[in-house]
């Protein structure tokens, strides 16, 4: 099941964000070619050699992609790029420094002059325009900006999120809008521009937050691994030592939780606990009141008494216990892709389809398409020689 197969995505791009929205597109069967630097290539190939020697995030997000090195400053190199932009591409991706795109003449206006049907996706920290527009961006700091790091973390330690969300949020906004821009043109015939912001990305995923604090409002506390406007819910200490994750949501889970679980059924009927707010307020003293009776059970009793009140629970799982994870495992949600060391496991991407399976190719070794590229475009092995030794490719 390839829907995009025979689209054709030309990138220039690097870390992830751009990298994993053309990864997505890849998985749906479209052609991404990848344009990477001479010698260097993507420099998310350098950010550590943990996967058997190659980097975590460029085997995550790189799959099923062609690797073409050009040095997009040399003149032949920027022929190479034109002419596979107007022969091959329906859309081109580039998250490179603000307005580099633009100075290699890849801008939408003057792409689009040549071949009205292009969709042009650029991604940035801010976006094409605005007092930030020319701003770096990197992923921690967008987390900052967007007011992330203010509500995440402890009292005392703001915190960012493990994984590099903001650039997470803009591939997969770049992913979706490229997609209903393929759909748009398939109706009308007509390419068009997408700006997409990281800031507008995240700041987009902190509506509750954002909310929470209208009209001056105080923001959401950082409360750890709990939640900062729900209780209880977070992490319980069990008295082996183990610590148990559990969620409330309504007041008839409330009930189930104080007779059942704690076994006070006096307390779904104290004033101090009658609503959210109210537990949210008093969350120290419940607190103390919830690991009183856990101390006494180990971690697999609680959950027992968790699941018999039908009360949300979950398992703090490490790295190794997520890849053995019994409910992954079920449902066959690993697959496998090649690389240059092997072959390496890979999650299915989210979604099950009634019809064929997503696309799961290697992960391109820096350079490994380039031959065959230029091959199709009429080059001999001479022409690409010369190319090679003065660098262009």
């Amino acid at each position: 099941m390839q829907p995009l197969k025979g689209i054709t995505i030309v990138t220039l791009e690097h870390a992830i964000a751009a990298p994993f929205a053309t990864r997505q597109l890849a998985d749906l069967g479209a052609r991404v070619i990848k344009i990477e630097r001479p010698g260097v290539g993507d420099f998310a190939r350098g950010y550590d050699n943990r996967v058997r020697g190659i980097a975590s995030h460029f085997v995550w997000t790189n799959r099923s992609k062609e690797s073409l090195t050009l040095d997009v400053k040399h003149p032949e190199a920027q022929k190479i790029l034109k002419r596979i932009i107007d022969e091959e591409a329906d859309v081109v991706v580039q998250n490179l420094a603000p307005g580099a795109a633009a100075r290699l003449g890849l801008s939408y206006e003057v792409l689009s002059q040549a071949k009205p049907g292009i969709i042009v996706c650029d991604i940035s920290g801010y976006g094409d325009n605005g007092p930030y527009r020319d701003k770096k961006a990197y992923d921690l700091l967008i987390q900052s900006e967007a007011g992330f790091v203010s509500v995440t973390g402890t009292e005392d330690t703001p915190s960012k999120a493990g994984p590099s969300i903001a650039d997470i949020a803009a591939g997969m906004y770049a992913y979706t809008n490229i997609l209903a821009a393929l759909m748009h043109r398939q109706q009308t015939g007509e390419g068009q521009h997408i700006d997409i912001s990281m800031l507008e990305a995240l700041t987009e995923w902190m509506g509750y937050p954002l909310y929470y604090s209208l009209d001056g409002a105080a923001p959401p506390k950082r409360t750890g691994a709990s939640h900062a406007t729900i209780y209880p819910y977070g992490p319980f200490p069990a008295g082996d030592g183990k610590t148990v994750m559990l969620g409330l949501q309504n007041e008839r889970e409330w009930k189930a939780f104080c007779e059942q679980v704690l076994q006070q059924p006096e307390l779904a009927a104290d004033e101090r606990f009658a609503s959210n707010p109210k537990r949210v307020a008093l969350r120290t003293t419940l607190y103390a009141l919830i690991v009183q009776t856990f101390s006494s059970l180990s971690a697999a009793q609680v959950v027992q008494r968790l699941e018999a009140a039908q009360i949300a629970n979950a398992q703090v799982n490490t790295m190794a216990e997520v890849w053995a994870h019994p409910q992954l495992q079920a449902r066959k949600r690993w697959a496998s892709v090649d690389t240059s060391v092997g072959t390496v496991p890979a999650l299915l991407p989210p979604g099950s389809w009634s019809k064929g399976a997503p696309r799961m190719d290697a992960v391109p070794a820096l350079g490994q398409h380039t031959d065959g590229i230029l091959a199709t475009l009429g080059y001999s092995a001479e022409q690409f020689a010369a190319l090679h030794a003065e660098g262009a490719v």
